[in-house]
């Protein structure tokens, strides 16, 4: 009989709905040591940034697996709602896929589609690592497949927010995420993700997902402690709040910073 792993996306989805915070940290440079790291660190996902950073094919994949080595899940955003981007990170078998802009219910359900095989949905069948290189039969891999993965709604406009109920009703939607700075621009506010009219937006989409029970999360820098408060406090399930070019842009200033004092105190 053929034993089903247990799938990290569950787990993840169990945690956010029984109101217990799921962090992750986000990879931008393409090493998947990095992400090895993040998941031995303890994160309970790696968010692999595939929308604003230099991450082919390949290297996405090898994020994926040195996610699982590490013991994390493995979330993949994509550049945009499109299947033929969506479906080659699907067949690399992630934990999660990120898709941005989500402003509707339309775009939501063209979304799901792309995930979804026949008849709920069109993505074309050709798994590669996500039915473990063929090692798990047809039959248990498409039984399990929906379950195996997290179809996530990014919202990055105040329309996605007036639409929430409408996205969320939409069936597959497992996780709403909250892109902060395209939801300021929205606004004509970008970067200003504290202006008291930006904090509406986020109160709005905060309260509409708590009352419809949806898990929802966004993400923030490492030094963004007032913001991360904030949506703490706003009952966020998950939150992205750590990356590798933060890490290494606070540390590598730090250092310097102490270093020339070191100096300037000689003088």
């Amino acid at each position: 009989m053929k034993i089903i792993p247990k799938f990290k996306a569950q787990e993840i989805l169990y945690k956010a709905r029984n109101h217990e915070l799921v962090i992750g940290a986000h990879v931008f440079f393409a090493n998947f040591e990095i992400t090895e790291a993040f998941g031995f660190m303890g994160y309970d996902f790696v968010w692999i940034d595939g929308e604003h950073s230099a991450f082919d094919k390949e290297k996405t994949l090898m994020n994926i697996i040195a996610a699982n080595s590490g013991g994390t899940a493995s979330f993949v955003r994509v550049p945009w709602n499109d299947p033929v981007l969506i479906k080659p990170i699907l067949e690399m078998g992630p934990d999660g896929i990120i898709i941005p802009m989500i402003a509707s219910a339309e775009e939501a359900g063209r979304a799901v589609a792309a995930c979804m095989y026949p008849p709920e949905g069109i993505r074309g069948f050709g798994p590669r690592r996500a039915n473990r290189y063929g090692t798990v039969d047809n039959n248990t891999y498409l039984g399990n497949v929906n379950q195996s993965f997290l179809r996530i709604m990014q919202i990055e406009h105040y329309k996605g927010v007036e639409n929430l109920d409408e996205i969320m009703d939409v069936s597959g939607v497992d996780v709403i995420m909250v892109g902060p700075n395209d939801l300021s621009g929205s606004l004509g506010l970008l970067g200003q993700t504290r202006h008291p009219e930006v904090m509406k937006w986020f109160d709005k989409l905060a309260d509409k997902c708590i009352r419809a029970n949806m898990p929802f999360g966004t993400s923030l820098g490492a030094s963004d402690t007032e913001s991360i408060k904030d949506w703490v406090d706003r009952g966020v399930s998950l939150i992205g709040c750590a990356d590798d070019l933060g890490f290494v842009t606070s540390g590598g200033q730090a250092t310097l910073a102490m270093v020339k004092g070191l100096r300037s105190k000689q003088e």
